[in-house]
């Protein structure tokens, strides 16, 4: 099952073939590079996809020439907030911490600097792949742990928050 709201507005309860309790017959294909043909409810429909945040969980769509914004909660996030813990996540992070060993290759970020949730703060480079660290939350950066070139071990503080 997930959630999804449309517009910051609608929120529709989607599990396999039912919308909100009902059932829904519909039917997609692909016929262009992320452009789909949908028929629901025996009307169709041309769809495409403008944008997509895997991270955010959120796409922007256009359906017959209008656009939706839609973000998507699956069950995970559905339990997480009905446990109270999805709207404090974010604000109580403290600290960044290296996700595995790598060598930091870029710094954007500077001590006491204010940040936005999604801000690039450095650039760690492990097994030949560039991982862009970016901020969980908006904030003030108390203390930037790293300098260029280092190599840092998993676990390791990079970066603070007040």
């Amino acid at each position: 099952m997930v959630k999804a709201t449309v517009n910051k507005k609608a929120e529709f309860t989607i599990d396999k073939n039912s919308m909100n309790g009902k059932d829904v017959e519909w039917d997609m294909i692909e016929f262009h590079e992320n452009t789909f043909h949908v028929i629901k409810d025996n009307k169709g429909y041309t769809a495409m996809l403008v944008s997509f945040n895997a991270e955010e969980k959120t796409m922007v769509i256009n359906v017959n020439g209008n656009d939706y914004e839609i973000s998507i909660k699956d069950k995970n996030d559905l339990l997480l907030q009905q446990l109270g813990i999805a709207a404090k996540s974010s604000s109580v992070v403290k600290q960044i911490k290296a996700p595995m060993p790598g060598l930091i290759i870029n710094i954007t970020a500077t001590d006491g600097q204010e940040v936005k949730k999604g801000d690039t703060l450095l650039i760690l480079e492990a097994m030949k792949m560039e991982n862009i660290i970016k901020s969980p939350r908006d904030g003030k950066l108390k203390k930037i742990n790293v300098q260029l070139k280092q190599a840092v071990e998993k676990g390791q503080v990079m970066l603070e928050f007040e």
